[in-house]
């Protein structure tokens, strides 16, 4: 692990510094308890803090409390003192310490702690990881990996506020694939799912940056396309149709040529996200009823 010491005596900081080293940790050093509270707000910080109780400027307690009442990574904190009573120990887990190391320590004694830390901190990055798949999956389509209908109606509910602000336009994308049904019933489920998906990956690779698409439902998608007005966004509509018409897709049994209908529409001062979808909407229905693979406007 990457260890900070903070300790104001050299003598103390020096033995604790080889002993850490001989275990084979990585080590950062400070006098203070002040440069300590500045050291761990750093990028790539230690995650594991060994602190004397006494040193200047910052008390141990008091770096504890800092850090504590500071947002973001954990770091787990070892106490180094000779200070052993009952109070002593009350008061340092109260101010949020997770373990003590009573001077003069063992090597024996310091390696059991850093095990117990290093065990902390891993369940914390396993914590972590958890948290971070379960809001992955709370906004993306699982199978196609865009924003689900939720999170892409949240953000053209934000791009709207937004152009509502900055007096911009915003458009909005509905697309549909083409005879989707028919695939489905033709060659099954597995490979409507992997239609989708290279469907999908078309249109992420075809949208700008700044533009956000999600699966609308079944095999439509929404784009919104923040300051784009009605040729700007029907010229990205018509890329994204050329994408998926210009090659087929390659799925594991079978190789089909997959089109898009694709309708457009844009905002004005009124605007609500309702009516914006349902413009879109209706522009795509008339895509479909004028022959499909090609986008109309609102």
């Amino acid at each position: 692990m990457k260890i900070l010491i903070a300790e104001d005596d050299r003598v103390t900081r020096q033995v604790l510094k080889a002993s850490l080293i001989s275990l084979g940790h990585e080590i950062l050093e400070v006098e203070d308890g002040a440069a300590a509270v500045e050291a761990l707000a750093q990028p790539g910080a230690p995650s594991l803090a060994i602190l004397d109780w006494l040193m200047p400027r910052m008390d141990g307690l008091e770096v504890v409390r800092a850090l504590r009442q500071r947002p973001g990574r954990y770091v787990y904190v070892v106490l180094l003192t000779a200070r052993d009573g009952d109070d002593d120990m009350i008061e340092a887990l109260d101010a949020g310490a997770d373990d003590f190391l009573t001077k003069p320590f063992k090597i024996g004694e310091l390696r059991a702690r850093l095990r117990a830390g290093d065990r902390v901190l891993a369940l914390q990055d396993d914590l972590l990881r958890s948290q971070d798949v379960l809001r992955h999956e709370a906004a993306h389509d699982r199978l196609t990996g865009l924003w689900n209908r939720g999170r892409v109606l949240d953000e053209l509910a934000r791009e709207l506020r937004r152009s509502v602000r900055e007096l911009s336009t915003l458009a909005v994308v509905m697309a549909d694939v083409d005879h989707f049904k028919q695939i489905n019933d033709t060659h099954g489920h597995a490979v409507g799912d992997a239609v989708l998906k290279g469907i999908a990956e078309r249109i992420a690779a075809t949208l700008r940056a700044s533009d956000s698409v999600g699966r609308y439902g079944g095999e439509e998608f929404l784009f919104v396309l923040p300051q784009a007005g009605l040729d700007g966004a029907r010229d990205v509509a018509d890329r994204v149709r050329a994408a998926i018409a210009s090659r087929p897709i390659i799925t594991s049994p079978v190789t089909l040529n997959v089109t898009l209908s694709l309708g457009v529409s844009c905002s004005s001062p009124s605007s609500s996200e309702e009516t914006l979808i349902q413009a879109a909407d209706q522009a795509l229905y008339r895509a479909k009823a004028n022959g499909r693979n090609r986008v109309e406007v609102d």
